[in-house]
């Protein structure tokens, strides 16, 4: 009979872990990483999250492995006074400091070519691979599109079509997005180490 008290704090437990939506590998931790919902036609999305070091030595976020036909890192970075996207081919994650990629901050993964809409509450996995903790398998939580009128603090790409863009084509560091109100961009402690 002391069986049934224990399982069901095991499945608690497991509950809670569930719902915590972090990762880990040694010392690294990937929190909350999650997408905004698309628009209907997108076949573009973008997936956020943050990297927390407990370690004492350095490491880089160098892929993101996922199942659509392209995955990259990338930012948004202004220059002469023009928001344009650049790949990332690394994030560095210093001992003891937390990255953040966030609407707004400048960093983020584009998953390009998607032939679904990303849904609210939807899922999808992905593989985070480091270059000495080596790959973190993590799940994606599809979050609400914030709502019309809502202030918006950075990119959203859902409603661009990217490969219409020639993405495909794309030389390193020169995607621009031209006139698009991409909305204030900001840079802070948590910004990716890259967008600094």
């Amino acid at each position: 009979m002391t069986l049934r008290p224990l399982a069901l704090l095991a499945a608690i437990g497991l509950a809670g872990a569930a719902q915590a939506h972090d990762y880990g590998s040694g010392d690294l931790t990937v929190l909350h990483p999650f997408a905004i919902e698309t628009a209907e036609r997108a076949t573009t999305g973008a997936g956020y999250f943050a990297i927390r070091n407990d370690g004492d030595a350095a490491d880089a976020l160098i892929a993101v492995e996922a199942d659509f036909p392209k995955v990259a890192l990338h930012e948004a970075v202004e220059t002469d006074g023009m928001m344009t996207m650049q790949p990332l081919e690394r994030i560095e994650i210093a001992p003891g400091e937390t990255v953040t990629l966030a609407p707004g901050r400048g960093g983020h993964v584009m998953f390009m070519g998607l032939e679904n809409p990303f849904e609210v509450d939807g899922r999808f996995a992905a593989t985070l691979v480091f270059e000495m903790a080596g790959p973190v398998e993590v799940e994606f939580v599809v979050e609400p599109r914030p709502e019309a009128g809502t202030p918006r603090e950075g990119m959203d790409h859902g409603d661009m079509d990217h490969e219409a863009m020639g993405h495909g084509a794309m030389n390193k560091g020169e995607m621009d997005h031209g006139d698009m109100d991409h909305g204030a961009m900001t840079e802070g402690d948590d910004a990716p180490a890259a967008a600094r």
